[in-house]
């Protein structure tokens, strides 16, 4: 029998805000240490409350987990095809346009990235196949934005498309992990930033191209 939930919360905190910071919480337990080394009781504890309050509230560690990842999928997914459907004039490129979607999207929320993109998940359950949906499914827009930019570069390689789309998510995890540990940039200052970056690569490679 499915017990009804109730709107009373603890100490004075609103049901709701109190499952929000539960899930604040537990993204941040998730995404920092893994899904196989999280344990309910470490999130309870990181919130102030007691390990069967979080399973009246949330069920089973991984309906937790389904709770922290599905909002996080669902936006990222929403920002990256919206990015990728902007083709106004003057529009920045899409790889930056994406990229802004996407630090826009983990903003406050860092770590969800790597709740997404957990190696510990199991992959029979229902957590790993309902990360895997997500994952395949921007693998998917990454696979269609890397043929995008290959054809526009003259190219129409498959095995180059496949290794771009590799390299995207690599490059993806790398600039989430580095933002984590640089709290006080924000979206706007980390696409600049690879905004950046991207144009001293092009020097780079085009000086190297010239070499004898």
């Amino acid at each position: 029998m499915t017990t009804p939930r109730s709107k009373a919360g603890t100490k004075g905190v609103p049901r709701a805000a109190r499952e929000q910071q539960v899930l604040a919480a537990a993204t941040r337990e998730f995404g920092r240490h893994g899904y196989e080394a999280t344990t309910v009781a470490a999130i309870a504890t990181r919130v102030g409350v007691t390990k069967p309050l979080l399973h009246h509230y949330f069920g089973s560690k991984q309906e937790l987990y389904l709770a922290c990842l599905e909002p996080v999928g669902d936006r990222l997914l929403a920002a990256i095809r919206t990015a990728m459907a902007d083709h106004a004039t003057g529009a920045p490129p899409t790889p930056l346009r994406v990229l802004h979607a996407l630090f826009t999207a983990l903003d406050g929320r860092r770590e969800a990235w790597f709740v997404l993109y957990d190696p510990t998940l199991p992959p029979d359950s229902e957590a790993g196949h309902r990360a895997a949906y997500y994952r395949n499914a921007i693998d998917d827009l990454a696979a269609t934005g890397s043929a995008d930019l290959l054809h526009t570069a003259g190219t129409s390689d498959p095995l180059d498309a496949d290794a771009l789309k590799h390299a995207w998510r690599g490059l993806c995890t790398a600039l989430v992990r580095w933002w984590i540990n640089h709290p006080d940039e924000s979206p706007d200052a980390m696409t600049r930033r690879c905004a950046r970056l991207t144009r001293a690569s092009r020097t780079i490679l085009a000086a190297d191209d010239d070499t004898p």
